[in-house]
């Protein structure tokens, strides 16, 4: 595996880094203790070229490697986890999803406006009583045969961006009879009727991203925006995954390298019994516990990035780096991060420092797009299959 970055990765870690330290780091707090959406620096985001990096230039996205993304993921995530997972839901799930199973013309209505950053993705498969097991939706898509047309009705929970996307990736109920294989996807234009946000979730952490349910009610679409054939929807929902996993294991070293740096320059500064908490060799084996599951988890990221970019030449499924990336990264972030609160003690408690956003915005990096308990059932079935 060869680690070595060129020059064009280092311009886009370099132009996502100035980026997300000038524009996005100044602002992290304050909308995060608002719980709001960062309208103006997410089109930045899109200006820049950061909700598209993988696309092709022909539909208006950067046509850079996975790589890329991952490391510019880092940059933006460790200013602010919020921005992170709204430009990892647009970039691994929505852009990513449409690119691999849209038609032409789907590729034209909708993955070209959101590769461009001009409208925003969001990707629909959770319910209240369907998260690890999507064959328990009840989320409804029933043909008519008379407008050529599906009806949509039911109740989706969790969606990242819920309430700001302009086009949504769903997964709904076609068959019921046949379990998983009932499921199929479509892409929603939420400006048409019948569909709307419902309850905003109160989060813990990465409050500035705003999730929430969407309830569909008789909401109709035409079928040219059924992506793939009906019943393939848990199969494209599953491959769609291992590539967010990717996003989210990215967004979780960059939580992870924030929350380490933090711990390390405050141990450096607080002085206690007359010298820095740095020279105590309690502290001194905890940054180094940090520092080296962080690098860990960056390279399992990268390892996971690079297995992504020989599948698009071979076809192969890249499930297994891409798992055991999310669950050591998310694993490591959420460690990490309760190590600087600690390393930062009562002040790691209070508002005044970053470390406590941290320790809130790891949390969600072991649950969403498949929790730790599910990512090691993945990685299991596949070595031993």
């Amino acid at each position: 595996m060869d680690l070595k970055l060129t020059e064009e990765h280092r311009m886009i870690q370099d132009m996502a880094r100035d980026f997300a330290q000038n524009e996005i780091a100044p602002i992290a707090a304050e909308i995060d203790q608002e719980g709001r959406f960062p309208v103006e620096t997410v089109q930045k985001m899109g200006e820049l070229g950061f909700m598209g990096i993988e696309m092709p230039e022909e539909y208006d996205g950067t046509g850079l490697d996975t790589l890329s993304y991952v490391l510019a993921m880092v940059e933006i995530s460790k200013a602010c986890a919020s921005h992170g997972v709204i430009m990892s839901v647009n970039n691994s799930l929505v852009c990513h999803g449409l690119y691999v199973f849209g038609t032409e013309r789907q590729k034209e209505a909708f993955l070209r406006p959101l590769a461009s950053g001009e409208k925003l993705g969001a990707y629909s498969l959770t319910e209240s009583q369907a998260g690890s097991d999507p064959s328990n939706m009840s989320c409804t898509a029933e043909y008519d045969p008379q407008a050529d047309e599906y009806v949509i009705n039911g109740l989706k929970a969790w969606v990242t961006s819920g309430p700001n996307a302009d086009y949504v990736i769903l997964f709904a109920m076609t068959d019921r009879s046949q379990g998983h294989r009932g499921i199929s996807a479509f892409v929603v234009d939420t400006t048409l009727p019948g569909v709307s946000p419902g309850k905003v979730e109160p989060k813990l952490g990465i409050r500035a991203s705003h999730t929430s349910e969407l309830v569909f009610e008789d909401y109709r679409l035409p079928v040219w925006h059924r992506l793939g054939d009906e019943g393939e929807g848990f199969k494209i929902a599953l491959a769609i995954l291992d590539a967010g996993r990717i996003g989210i294991a990215a967004q979780a070293v960059g939580i992870a390298e924030a929350a380490y740096e933090a711990a390390r320059d405050y141990a450096q500064e607080r002085e206690q019994f007359g010298q820095p908490i740095a020279q105590f060799q309690g502290i001194q084996w905890m940054l180094a516990d940090m520092k080296t599951r962080l690098e860990a988890a960056r390279l399992l990221t990268y390892q996971a990035a690079l297995a992504k970019d020989e599948a698009k030449a071979t076809g192969a499924r890249y499930t297994l780096p891409a798992a055991m990336a999310k669950l050591y990264a998310s694993e490591a972030a959420m460690w990490i991060a309760t190590q600087a609160v600690q390393i930062h003690g009562g002040s790691g408690y209070s508002k005044e420092y970053p470390v406590e956003r941290y320790f809130r915005d790891a949390k969600i990096t072991e649950i969403y797009e498949g929790t730790s308990e599910i990512q090691r059932l993945v990685i299991a079935r596949n070595i031993l299959s």
